[in-house]
């Protein structure tokens, strides 16, 4: 075959191939693009999710509320007083000489406001022997951890002179400043050692120093172009830094698989004869097209987010849209230019020892890069496909019978964090003494005149019937803003930091208490937020999107295979495949941090939940890039196929010729994704475990096992598209340049079929 000149068809083959001619042109416009895009971006700068666009329903009316009325919530802290005995009541002169020191410590800072006495308002535990200080942190709430720091060394001065009593604070500020101490730089420098991890594993899978480094550059600069790209997409629909955080990870492993598929296969070209130009123009029209067909699956994936309606899931769903489409684009024009300018020198910098491992086999195709392991695995696989189904999806759905039993909620501050701070000590002694105490129900309530009788008899009615209906312990705390005839009420929840039974509180509230009570005025708004509010609310939108979003995904990512590859097998058995994987990490997930079942091997604790946002996130970041080995692997046998190949050895040249590339773009994948389980955060463990479980079961079992079992067991089946479906558009056209004569099958009527 040698170099043969074959003309090739398709966006891919003719983007590689004005790239690979205009190479600078090429390379100086995606410089351009990525300066112009962090320009722009910089100078309009980010617009952030606001409180009003986090939720619907009420946690939504209740922040738009407060935000037309121009109110800035103050971040409150209190000092909890209580004694280390059972001797000592709040009545006890020691114990008054103590609440009086800390009122005036704080006070004697100048960084509080109204400061409230327990003794006033009635602020004491049941039992006598805890007692609450309250205050407000000045200034802008946001920035009230940077603060804070003055009013807790007072307090630690009071704690000094008072050695029988606990003295303790706790708050927005002082939570804040505690956490940004602790874990602030915890996702800065998952972020940073990323990348290194990344390049490292790239010079063990190329042995080359330029050739590793490619593909960093690229998902650099696709990552960088996408964070410009932001700022101006943030004027239409606001961004956050999470889905800043979500991008990076989906940038950089989107941006380095597409370059590490594009480089193996222009390499393996070269390895088997070719001139660089012609082993470029097979990678461009071979890996290129399988780059185009993930990176729209993976699109269309990530734009299940959008329909959500919770702001920050848009936010993320539209980064990683924006993000994988650069790097699409960017694999298919810039990486074409580079090769051709490097030709030969994408070689240089060879570190000695380090070589992929593989063997190199000569065939009637020339020289072929297979892997000796999945050698190994596919052949026994492959002698018996049947077993080897059985085992591998029994073994799937054994590790996903967890999930059935899966429980969702928002973290507490102990369920996030554990015992390892004082301040979650803290919290906890705080609900024990008063339950619901440390985060209030907050009822906002906006009336004609705030003022007027009606609305200061309901606002009564309200504070009385709250505790008299089970729902509140009290002390229910009223705060009026005149001005802007706005009512603050702040009810503790009975069940605390128990969100279940704090719930049934909730719901006692909104359904008995409110309308016997602030519904009775006409024209009163009086919506209910909080975090137990906010928990519920999400938990509701986010149950109503799961339908629509699941549907939108699987239906697209099926269409988009189907008009790929021309077979309706291909397209239902990609969509399971996929589905199986999904349930295997859901089921990892519920065992470990659920059930906390092999917890401590991951440095978790079983906290008895998943929390809320991860299995939707999961869906649709899993299902999109399970997408990029799906249809790397299955366009290579196709490919073969194309050739002349049974089917069978289409499977097996496919999958041992791919698994390579696929070992290392996993290796990548989980490695990054377990930096992040490596957080304190249980939220972010249980992300970061997710996703490294599912990415590592989708490149061994599903795609070295699953696949090409139930590809041999279909055989000529795999291929089957009924004639109705013919009329489709065809979407097939980037094919290798051995791709001369066409093959067909027949299906089971003896009807010629379309490969």
């Amino acid at each position: 075959m040698g170099n043969r000149e074959t003309r090739v068809r398709g966006l891919a083959a003719r983007a590689g191939g004005w790239s690979a001619r205009h190479r600078w042109t090429a390379v100086g416009i995606w410089v351009l693009f990525v300066v112009l895009a962090m320009g722009l971006g910089s100078a309009a700068g980010r617009v952030d999710v606001t409180d009003s666009d986090q939720l619907k329903g009420e946690t939504h009316t209740a922040a738009r509320i407060i935000e037309d009325a121009g109110i800035e919530e103050p971040a409150g802290e209190t000092v909890l007083i209580q004694a280390k005995g059972g001797s000592l009541k709040a009545t006890d002169p020691a114990f008054r000489d103590a609440v009086d020191a800390v009122v005036k410590a704080v006070e004697g800072t100048g960084e509080v406001r109204d400061v409230t006495s327990p003794y006033d308002t009635k602020t004491i535990s049941e039992d006598g022997r805890s007692a609450l200080v309250q205050f407000d942190m000045r200034g802008d709430s946001d920035t009230a951890g940077e603060r804070v720091e003055p009013v807790l060394k007072a307090v630690e001065e009071v704690q000094k002179d008072h050695g029988s009593l606990r003295i303790e604070e706790i708050g927005g500020a002082s939570m804040m400043k505690t956490f940004d101490d602790a874990f602030g730089d915890d996702f800065q420098k998952a972020e940073y050692s990323a990348v290194p991890v990344a390049l490292g594993i790239l010079l063990i899978a190329f042995g080359a120093l330029v050739a590793a480094l490619l593909p960093v550059l690229l998902a650099i600069t696709a990552i960088m172009a996408t964070m410009g790209l932001m700022g101006l997409v943030s004027h239409v629909m606001p961004m956050s830094d999470t889905a800043n955080s979500v991008m990076l990870l989906v940038g950089l492993a989107v941006g380095v698989d597409y370059c590490l598929f594009y480089l193996r296969r222009e390499r393996e070209e070269r390895e088997a004869g070719r001139d660089a130009q012609t082993a470029l123009r097979v990678a461009a029209a071979t890996s290129g097209r399988a780059i185009i067909v993930s990176g729209v699956t993976v699109c269309v994936a990530m734009a299940g987010m959008l329909f959500t309606g919770l702001a920050e899931f848009e936010a993320m769903g539209l980064a990683s849209l924006m993000v994988v489409a650069v790097a699409m684009v960017g694999s298919v024009t810039v990486l074409p230019a580079l090769l051709s300018l490097l030709g030969e020198r994408v070689e240089k910098g060879k570190i000695p020892f380090l070589h992929p491992e593989s063997r190199l086999r000569r065939n009637r195709g020339g020289v072929k890069r297979e892997s000796r392991f999945w050698t190994a695995v596919l052949k026994a696989v492959l002698a018996r496909p049947a077993v080897s189904v059985v085992v591998a999806a029994g073994a799937l759905l054994a590790v996903a019978a967890p999930a059935v039993g899966m429980k969702t909620q928002n973290l507490t501050l102990d369920q996030e964090f554990g015992d390892s701070l004082p301040i979650v000590q803290t919290y906890n002694r705080v609900n024990e003494a008063f339950p619901g105490g440390s985060e209030p129900a907050e009822v906002v309530v906006k009336a004609d005149d705030i003022n007027a009788p009606e609305v200061k008899s309901a606002l009564a009615a309200f504070r009385e019937q709250a505790v008299s209906s089970g729902a509140s312990r009290g002390p229910v705390d009223i705060k009026l803003h005149d001005a802007q005839n706005v009512a603050f009420v702040y009810v503790p929840l009975v069940g605390g930091s128990d969100l279940d039974k704090a719930g049934e509180s909730l719901d006692r509230l909104r359904d008995e208490v409110r309308p016997a009570t602030l519904g009775e005025v006409d024209g009163l708004e009086a919506p209910i937020t909080g975090q137990v509010a906010g928990s519920k609310d999400f938990n509701d939108q986010l149950a109503g999107a799961v339908v629509p979003v699941f549907a939108f995904v699987v239906v697209f990512a099926f269409g988009l295979m189907l008009l790929s590859f021309r077979s309706l097998t291909i397209a239902a058995t990609s969509i399971v495949l996929n589905l199986l994987s999904v349930g295997a990490a859901y089921g990892i997930l519920v065992a470990v941090f659920q059930h906390g079942w092999g917890a401590s091997l991951v440095g978790a604790e079983g906290v008895g939940a998943i929390i809320t946002w991860l299995p939707l996130f999961l869906f649709v970041i899993l299902f999109g890039l399970s997408m990029d080995y799906h249809v790397f692997v299955v366009s290579r046998i196709r490919e073969a196929r194309l050739r002349g190949l049974t089917t069978k050895d289409a499977i097996q040249h496919g999958v041992v010729t791919t698994a390579g590339v696929v070992t290392s773009a996993a290796v990548i994948m989980v490695a990054v994704f377990a930096i992040f389980g490596t957080l304190s955060m249980q939220s972010m463990k249980q992300m970061g475990v997710g996703l490294a479980a599912a990415v590592l079961i989708d490149a061994t079992i599903i795609r070295g096992v699953l696949l090409p079992a139930v590809m041999a067991l279909l055989g000529e089946r795999n291929w089957y598209l009924p004639k109705w479906l013919h009329r489709l558009p065809d979407l097939t056209h980037d094919e290798s340049p051995e791709a001369v004569t066409r093959t067909a099958a027949r299906d089971d009527e003896g009807e010629r079929v379309p490969v």
